[in-house]
């Protein structure tokens, strides 16, 4: 069976040591290489999307998260404070929602600047118990792509239609393929926040943006402090889990008496929608290491060009390809060691979109032979065209490694 932890392994992505702690993997230069290309994407996303991007500490004093209602109704899953002195305790967040309320009150606000879309890849910790952990997809380390979008209450419809665009584009350019939608409700026997009134507001808000959707019911799935549209995915092993979700919050915006001047001058309060296109890192890249079996798509793929010299005397054409592709943006890899048919070889099981190969007769023409992953080869051309080729699929964001037409 597929296990995104044994690819993990092969392809070094990530790795786990006992002395850094369980459930807090070390992401490897590939695994990082990936990781920091689907952040650079994310980011970009939304900041053409309007969002505004900040960086706030991931821990805070005990009184945030009190303030918050996180100690009241999520400790369990929290890290115990940190006595720094009597009347001093830090807290290792379990949530960014707390730091982006502070965000939005650092000054007053008016009616102008809504939607407020403050957004943050950002570090959270959760207190897992051991015997739950596993690879990248339950961990106690936690980077959100996250992000908390203030509204009066007449614009949350269109701006939660907007962020379920935003999250199918993500997932198209990603390979994610999404199992089903759940609207995510209250449930007997659990604590939650806010009245009765407020919770029947924001179901119905997120029961409008989802028309003409399909999506299943899931009573006692919701956040404690509201309602939430959950987008599914399955693993290789067929388990379900979350991946994207938005969510309706009226009680953050109450507990850090958030607010807005309106047209009138009247003080207005926010509704605070927290959304997540992608979820944590580290669940993405479990998921997708399994879905593409560490074939990634080349925008994302950790090394997108391995240029092979068949022998030493290409090394100098085989280094100045490696050197136009970086300056093209490409992560490129020179690999001369060994023969030419073990190098190949080696490029297919690191799963390497592009093998460049550089024989006397290229070299001395400006040419490569192109090898795709899977091992179609493709007539010499031009270095420059290869460039450019390869650089065009990049740019695509697509599955296939040839352009489209």
């Amino acid at each position: 069976m597929i296990d995104h932890r044994r690819l993990g392994r092969e392809l070094e992505l990530f790795a786990s040591d006992p002395l850094a702690g369980a459930g807090l993997p070390l992401w490897l230069p590939a695994g990082a290489a990936a990781r920091h290309a689907v952040e650079e994407y994310v980011r970009e996303l939304e900041r053409r999307a309007g969002y505004r991007h900040v960086s706030t500490p991931p821990l805070g004093r005990r009184e945030l998260f009190e303030l918050s209602g996180h100690l009241g109704y999520f400790a369990d899953d929290m890290f115990p404070p940190m006595a720094l002195g009597a009347d001093d305790e830090l807290v290792l967040r379990p949530a960014l929602c707390p730091h982006h309320a502070l965000v939005f009150r650092a000054r007053g606000r008016s009616y102008r600047e809504l939607p407020l879309r403050i957004a943050e890849l950002g570090g959270m910790y959760r207190a897992e118990r051991s015997g739950v952990l596993g690879g990248l997809s339950r961990v106690r380390a936690i980077s959100l792509n996250d992000a908390h979008n203030f509204c009066a209450l007449e614009q949350v419809g269109e701006e939660v239609v907007e962020i379920l665009r935003l999250i199918r584009e993500a997932h198209a350019a990603l390979g994610v393929r999404p199992a089903g939608f759940r609207l995510s409700l209250r449930g007997p026997g659990e604590k939650y926040v806010g009245d009765d009134a407020q919770w029947a507001r924001a179901e119905e808000l997120l029961r409008a943006a989802l028309d003409g959707v399909e999506f299943t019911e899931a009573p006692g799935e919701a956040a404690f402090y509201g309602p939430k549209i959950d987008i599914q995915v399955r693993d290789a092993a067929g388990r379900e889990f979350t991946l994207s979700t938005v969510q309706l919050d009226f009680d953050k915006p109450e507990r850090f008496d958030l607010s807005y001047t309106d047209a009138s001058g009247a003080r207005r309060r926010p509704v605070m929608v927290h959304r997540s296109l992608v979820g944590s890192m580290e669940r993405l890249f479990a998921y997708l290491i399994e879905v593409h079996e560490g074939a990634f798509p080349a925008w994302y793929a950790p090394v997108q060009l391995v240029v092979l010299p068949v022998g030493d005397d290409q090394a100098g054409a085989a280094a100045r390809l490696a050197r136009d592709a970086l300056a093209a943006g490409l992560r490129v890899e020179v690999d001369g060691a060994g023969s030419l048919g073990s190098r190949i070889r080696d490029a297919a099981r690191a799963r390497v979109p592009y093998a460049a190969v550089v024989g006397p007769r290229e070299a001395a023409e400006g040419a490569v032979s192109l090898r795709l992953r899977g091992g179609r080869a493709l007539d010499p051309m031009p270095a420059a065209d290869a460039l450019r080729l390869i650089g065009a699929v990049v740019a695509d964001r697509g599955p296939a490694l040839l352009p489209a037409g």
